[in-house]
């Protein structure tokens, strides 16, 4: 499966954004999928992550009630609709899909396949 990020910019402090991650190959429905970001001179840490249905969604604590993480499997799709964005949002935001089996859906080490990246910038 390939994975293409995108809708990254710049934005206000406040501001919001939308990020979609189109996936190539049929079996996108069948695995759960994940948003991840890295700033500079961090590491890559956890966003949100949904599972297959999108029945059950995951958020880190610092973006939970701002973020809202989604998945359109007719389109192959997922989305990270970003809310209040703060300065500390910013980084090179990263979709990912799960291994068939994990523990821990707010693990990195539970995703497999990842995309390119998309940068959000928020200005204060």
């Amino acid at each position: 499966v390939q994975l293409q990020a995108s809708g990254g910019g710049l934005v206000q402090a406040g501001g919001s954004l939308r990020l979609s991650c189109a996936a190539s190959g049929s079996t996108f429905s069948n695995f759960a999928l994940g948003w991840f970001r890295q700033a500079p001179g961090k590491e890559r840490e956890f966003v949100a992550a949904l599972t297959w249905s999108g029945r059950n969604t995951y958020y880190a604590h610092s973006v939970k009630g701002r973020f809202t993480i989604s998945r359109d499997n007719a389109k192959n799709t997922v989305y990270l609709q970003m809310n209040s964005l703060k300065p500390e949002d910013t980084g090179l935001y990263y979709c990912a899909l799960a291994r068939v089996s994990y523990s821990n859906p707010r693990d990195v080490t539970a995703f497999g396949s990842w995309g390119q990246g998309t940068l959000v910038t928020v200005s204060s």
